[in-house]
């Protein structure tokens, strides 16, 4: 059973030496290094621009680093994921072991790290793989079968935005507006996909634009353009030629 690893440390040297020491034990502990940040912010980037089947099993993460410390970035991610991924840490220094553990560290090595020691930590996770593997291919199946919720990777987080709250989605150049009620966000799906997914639930009022049919409250004259009017939101939809007549038939 190959595990995800995560790496954060600041020191590039350090970061190298790790990956020659998970490289020693590689057949007794499989694995896959799926990245790699040198901070607490480009590791909340990194792993949120992770697609799921990605998700680490383990960030191994270094205490003492610019900005946010790795105890912080624990506890953070512990209060906002969706999926917290087990954290071992790696540090220069035994003084923040305790904090460690008051975030629910799994394990807390000293550099330089000896490969029995990391061995033994991720072989301690390895017997936890099963249940957190089950818990990641849950939530990809809420997410991608059963469809109650879009997944919105946002700064080291994975956000579940219910369906029923989407008012439309909108092409952009290179991702999705998805627009609530209380503010937007970026999918990287197309509006092709979604509309064959759902087309019970969002209709096309545009090349660009799929818009939620229970929230088409009616439509408006602009112009030459006729508009569609949405309850949540003051945003007006154009809607093209080709759509109208299906629109018009819903406010009817």
């Amino acid at each position: 059973m190959s595990l995800r690893l995560f790496i954060v440390d600041d020191e590039a040297p350090a970061r190298a030496r790790l990956r020659d020491v998970l490289s020693d034990i590689a057949v007794q502990c499989p694995h896959q290094v799926v990245g790699e940040a040198a901070d607490a912010q480009s590791a909340l980037d990194g792993l949120g621009a992770l697609a799921v089947e990605q998700f680490p099993d383990i960030v191994l993460l270094d205490v003492q680093m610019p900005g946010m410390s790795g105890i912080e970035l624990a506890a953070l991610m512990g209060k906002q994921w969706v999926v917290v991924p087990v954290i071992i840490f790696i540090s220069a220094f035994d003084d923040f072991a305790l904090k460690a553990f008051e975030v629910r560290a799994l394990d807390y090595l000293l550099k330089p790290v000896r490969a029995a020691r990391l061995a033994e930590a991720l072989l301690r996770v390895g017997r936890l793989h099963g249940h957190q593997q089950e818990t990641i291919t849950a939530v990809a199946r809420e997410l991608h079968a059963t469809r109650r919720h879009f997944p919105v990777h946002e700064l080291g987080r994975l956000l579940l935005v219910p369906v029923a709250e989407v008012i439309y989605l909108r092409a952009e150049t290179k991702y999705v507006t998805l627009r609530t009620g209380t503010r937007e966000y970026l999918i990287e799906e197309s509006l092709l996909s979604i509309e064959q997914e759902l087309a019970s639930v969002f209709v096309r009022v545009h090349r660009n634009a799929l818009v939620a049919r229970a929230a088409i409250t009616g439509v408006e004259r602009c112009l030459d353009t006729w508009q569609v009017i949405l309850s949540g939101t003051a945003h007006r939809l154009p809607i093209s030629r080709r759509q109208w007549s299906i629109i018009k038939g819903l406010v009817r």
